[in-house]
Order: C-alpha cells, then sequence, then structure tokens
C-alpha cells in the first residue's frame, strides 16, 4: 500500500466509521498517554515527599516553570496539530506534511533560547516562581537539570499533538507510556539509590523524556504518519499564523496555569511549607484526575478535526455531545470518591505533617465540588480551538487560570485566609461553567448553519 492509499484509508476510516466507536478508539491510547503522564508527575512528589516538605514544596515551586515549558510546547503542538488534522481531512497532504516540520523544529529552537536564558537567571528565576529561603536550595537543584531537557521536552509534546491529531495516538501513547514507566523506575533508583535527593528526581524527568522523544520521532515514520523532515521546514508568516490561530488558546490557558500555580504558591506562603506543599499535592492530584477526560476529550479531536476538514457536521456534534455525557457521569463519580477519601489520598504523599495532611484534604474536597462542570468546559474549549475558533477559544481557555483565578487568588485570601487559597480554584471553575454555556452553545448552532470555507482555508504555499 503506497503513502496516498494510507492516507486515504485513513480519511473513510475517520469519516465513515461509527463516531462513538472511533472517538472511544482513539481516546483509550490518550487517556493512557494522559493518566501515565501525569502519573508519573505525582511519583516525582511522591518520591520526593521522602526527602522533606521543603523538597516535596520545590517540585511544587518548579511546577509553574514546566507549565511554561508545555504551555509553548502544546502552543506548536495544538497550532500545527490541529491545522494537519483539517488538512488531512480535506486531503491536502502536501500542505499537512510542512506544517509538521515547521510546528517542530520552530518548537525545538524556542526551547533552546528558554534553556539558555533559565541558565543565565536561575535564582531571580526560582524566586520569581515563589521559592522561599528554606525551598531554594531544593528548587535550583531541581530546575537545572529540566532546563537541559527544555529543547527535546517542548518538541516532543508537537510530535504527541501532531501524532494524535492525526488519528495515530497509538504511537503517541507508547512515546509517553514508555517514558513514565522510565521515570517512575529512576525515581526511586537516583534519589535513593544514587544518593542524588530532589536532582535525582529532575535527572530521572529528563531522562524519561528523552526516552519519550526519540520513540515518538521513531512513531512519526510509521505507516500512515507525516513524517518530520528538515526540507518540509517551512517557516512563513502564514503558517506561523495558522499555528497562533490552532495554538493560542493552548499558550493561554498553559501560561496562566503558570502563572496561577505561581500566585497559589505566593498565597500559600504566608502559612508555611506546609501549605505550599499541600497545595502542590492537591494539584497533581486534581491533574491525575482530569488526565482522563482531557484524554478523552483528546480522543474527539482527531474525530472533529477530520470530519470538519470533509464538512460531515453532523458528525462533529454527535461525536461532542457523547464525549459530554461520558464526562459527566466519570467525573461526578470521581468527585464522589475523592471527596470521601481525601484525607487518605494526601497521607500517601506525606503522612507524617498533621497541618499538610489538613489542608490537602479541605483543598481536595473543594475542588471535587467542581469536578462535574469540568467536561463542559474542557470539551467546549477543544472543540472550539480544533475548529479553529481562536478569540472564543482563547476567552474560555483562560478563563479558569487567568480571568477569574487571578482576581480570586488576590481576593479570597484577603477575606478568608488560608480558606480562601483552598477554594479558589473551584470556586474559578464555577465562573468558568457559566462562561462556557453560551461559547459552546455558539460553535453548535454555527455547526447547524454550516461554518463557512474560510475556516478551513489552507495557508499559501
Amino acid at each position: 500500500m503506497n503513502e496516498t492509499q494510507k492516507q486515504e484509508a485513513k480519511f473513510r476510516q475517520m469519516t465513515e466509521t461509527p463516531v462513538e466507536r472511533l472517538v472511544c478508539r482513539m481516546a483509550v491510547p490518550t487517556i493512557i498517554s494522559m493518566m501515565i503522564t501525569t502519573f508519573y508527575n505525582m511519583a516525582d512528589t511522591f518520591f520526593v515527599g521522602r526527602i522533606g516538605t521543603s523538597a516535596t514544596a520545590a517540585v511544587g515551586i518548579i511546577f509553574s516553570l514546566m507549565a511554561i515549558i508545555q504551555a509553548i510546547g502544546f502552543f506548536f503542538g495544538q497550532g500545527s496539530g490541529n491545522y494537519i488534522s483539517r488538512r488531512m481531512g480535506a486531503q491536502d497532504a502536501e500542505a499537512a506534511s510542512r506544517m509538521a516540520a515547521t510546528g517542530f523544529f520552530s518548537a525545538l529552537i524556542a526551547g533552546g533560547i528558554i534553556s539558555v536564558l533559565g541558565f543565565c537567571f536561575l535564582t531571580p528565576l526560582a524566586r520569581l516562581l515563589g521559592a522561599t529561603d528554606t525551598i531554594l536550595p531544593y528548587a535550583e537543584d531541581y530546575m537545572r537539570y529540566i532546563l537541559l531537557g527544555t529543547p527535546y521536552m517542548m518538541a516532543s509534546l508537537v510530535l504527541n499533538n501532531q501524532l494524535r491529531l492525526q488519528g495515530n495516538a497509538f504511537y503517541a501513547m507508547i512515546g509517553l507510556v514508555s517514558g513514565g514507566v522510565l521515570n517512575i523506575g529512576l525515581d526511586p533508583l537516583l534519589i535513593f539509590g544514587a544518593g542524588m535527593g530532589i536532582s535525582g528526581a529532575a535527572l530521572a524527568t529528563i531522562l524519561s523524556q528523552l526516552a519519550s522523544f526519540c520513540i515518538l520521532l521513531a512513531g512519526c515514520n510509521r505507516k500512515g504518519t507525516l513524517p518530520i523532515r528538515i526540507r518540509k521546514f517551512s517557516p512563513s508568516l502564514a503558517r506561523y499564523r495558522a499555528i497562533m490561530g490552532g495554538g493560542l488558546p493552548s499558550l493561554g490557558r498553559q501560561g496562566l496555569a503558570s502563572v496561577a500555580t505561581v500566585c497559589l504558591n505566593v498565597a500559600a506562603g504566608p502559612y508555611g511549607d506546609s501549605a505550599i506543599a499541600a497545595m502542590s499535592i492537591v494539584m497533581r492530584i486534581t491533574n491525575f484526575s482530569g488526565s482522563a477526560l482531557l484524554g478523552f476529550g483528546q480522543g474527539f479531536q482527531p474525530v472533529c478535526g477530520f470530519n470538519y476538514g470533509a464538512k460531515r457536521y453532523d458528525r462533529v456534534k454527535r461525536a461532542f455531545w457523547f464525549c459530554i455525557r461520558v464526562a459527566a457521569v466519570a467525573m461526578t463519580a470521581l468527585a464522589v470518591v475523592e471527596f470521601i477519601f481525601a484525607p487518605d489520598i494526601i497521607a500517601l504523599f506525606r503522612a507524617d505533617d498533621a497541618e499538610l495532611l489538613a489542608v490537602g484534604a479541605q483543598a481536595l474536597r473543594f475542588q471535587c465540588i467542581s469536578f462535574p462542570l469540568l467536561g463542559w468546559i474542557i470539551l467546549c474549549n477543544m472543540i472550539l480551538q480544533n475548529l479553529g475558533k481562536t478569540v472564543r477559544a482563547s476567552v474560555l481557555a483562560v478563563a479558569r487560570q487567568g480571568m477569574f483565578f487571578l482576581p480570586l487568588i488576590l481576593i479570597l485570601p484577603a477575606h478568608f485566609g488560608l480558606l480562601g487559597v483552598e477554594m479558589c480554584q473551584a470556586v474559578s471553575d464555577a465562573l468558568a461553567f457559566v462562561l462556557a454555556i453560551p461559547l459552546g452553545r455558539s460553535i453548535l448552532k454555527e455547526l447547524d448553519a454550516g461554518p463557512p470555507q474560510a475556516a478551513i482555508k489552507p495557508p499559501a504555499p
């Protein structure tokens, strides 16, 4: 089977298979990928928690730097990947291939720049991220290794998104799962066996990310995928405009997640290292809890992009409502379980700090209240972004961690103290849900009417 026949077979699969079965098929590897990725982030917190409370807090501090890395990686990955998905739906493989190379190499270059700047301003950066005097040495040790791996960590995110949005989530899953398993194995070996402490956790992270990068790059050369070729690297204003259209919401969402984490650390700072560590643990737990939802939504995205490009708007809507129903049931069940067992879950990470346990359990229970709302927020954001509705997607993307969270993290602690810190994210999620209702309805109405052809017009060669 030649390359043209492979692409035609992929097109038929994505536009003719019943959407419920297709979404589930696409979602299984992405759910596994997301859960493994967030699980090995939790593994860092779990093993570092054996070092001490300040070290645990340092991992939370550097998480905001990793969120910046992820933001830029997702900007290039989602921006190029969403475009690739639509062009493959329109059966334009050449334009898709050029965008794949442009997104990948642009991320690699951007990662190198961030790495150099990070090393030049290591201590000021750690302070800016919220490190206290007791946390600073741990934060600097962890950050040095993360900065070394930044270029290929960022490029890995591009490859993952491009593979997934081509409908080849299995290859993306293999890369991420392999890295996750390696990280979980290396953590105790390097932290305790080699006596590296928190530096061992960081080294385990970048080594596992390197393994993922190599596997993902190899996956791009398998059948039915677009290979990454340097000769296809075609930077142009039109292509970067297309990347911005599909990637700006991700940049806003992930970038503000980093800013929100810094503000959360600063707000928790007056209550001690235990409070910072507790909020770091809760953040990792809620990220893990939402990872299955994100994976399920990512299974929806290639179905959405292909069928939008093929002008099968009825299939886009049907897939969207199927995902909404599944997400509502799953997140409600998860919320009930975690609300009941919140103290036991927090104790898994650090059981000998009573203050950390109390703060973490209460914050997690607040977060559980908003879990059932996340399906609508996230899936509305995904469909808007996937279909190139940049303004609306960006507004919704920045709502949770920016438009609502940032003012609330200033207002609520001033009135309610530590309780305000604990409830801030849940209140922000509730407000984001209210905003998502009209935005979601607007795109569904447009699909009923049939979107304009300009929405899927390719950039100039």
